[in-house]
């Protein structure tokens, strides 16, 4: 009797063992998967994120001080560039069909009828035609050189404010570099601080400080384009300025005979 009760106790306590291992090893097993699914978490969130949030996350890591510089440098030269794209957009006339007008309103109604053509035509060329032909009843000298000075007047308002937007051109990669040299002094201080040479104060000084040079060579480059734009634009009005005011000059020359 003893015996069986003695069998009974073991196959309780190892029944008991078993299933004390058994939760335990599911309580292991359950934290161990909680925790791979809470890295994977992180490591999905970290590879899911947008380009907007990690354009931000590069900002801040950056510093606010010389980032907050260099995005300024890109939002006034955009502005600037915008303004300009727009205005030599409007400034832009066909002068093929504008001077075919003026010389058709010169033969069949004489100076002021031109002078009308003008006058309801937007852009330079127009207005050059104009000073031109309010001239014209003087002299043909004098009508060149109004059609001279105030081509001069326009090729000024072509280019207005296009020198802010090579400045800022020249300025963004240089606040970048800037930027750089100060990350390195700092990341040089915290090891002179730390008093020995740690990979992590090294690698995150130089981590910040290029990004700054990064930043603003990307500002440097998008703002290149547009003044590059803008530059090709403003030539092609002045050629065309310079062509038509020879073609008026012509007209003037014909009719004055």
């Amino acid at each position: 009797m003893k015996r069986l009760f003695s069998i009974l106790a073991i196959v309780f306590l190892m029944a008991f063992g078993t299933a004390n291992a058994t939760t335990n090893a599911a309580t292991v097993a359950t934290t161990v998967a909680t925790t791979q699914e809470a890295a994977t978490t992180d490591d999905a969130a970290e590879e899911d994120l947008t380009f907007h949030q990690e354009l931000k996350k590069r900002f801040i890591e950056g510093g606010p001080g010389f980032m907050g510089i260099v995005l300024l440098c890109l939002i006034l030269g955009l502005a600037i560039a915008i303004e300009r794209i727009i205005f030599l957009n409007l400034s832009s006339t066909n002068t093929k069909k504008l001077t075919q007008n003026v010389e058709d309103a010169l033969q069949s109604g004489g100076i002021e009828a031109a002078k009308e053509v003008c006058r309801n035509t937007k852009g330079p060329v127009a207005s050059i035609f104009y000073q031109g032909l309010d001239r014209a009843d003087d002299s043909l000298e004098s009508a060149e050189k109004a059609v001279v000075a105030y081509g001069g007047v326009q090729m000024g308002q072509l280019e207005k404010n296009v020198s802010w937007i090579s400045l800022f051109i020249a300025l963004a990669p240089m606040l970048g570099f800037m930027g750089t040299v100060i990350g390195m002094i700092q990341a040089f201080d915290k090891i002179q601080s730390a008093g020995g040479m740690d990979a992590t104060l090294v690698a995150g000084g130089i981590k910040v400080a290029l990004l700054t040079t990064v930043f603003g060579l990307i500002v440097a480059i998008i703002l290149q384009v547009f003044y590059n734009y803008i530059v090709a634009k403003i030539d092609s009005i002045v050629n065309d300025m310079e062509d038509s005011s020879i073609t008026l000059m012509d007209m003037l020359s014909r009719y004055k005979k």
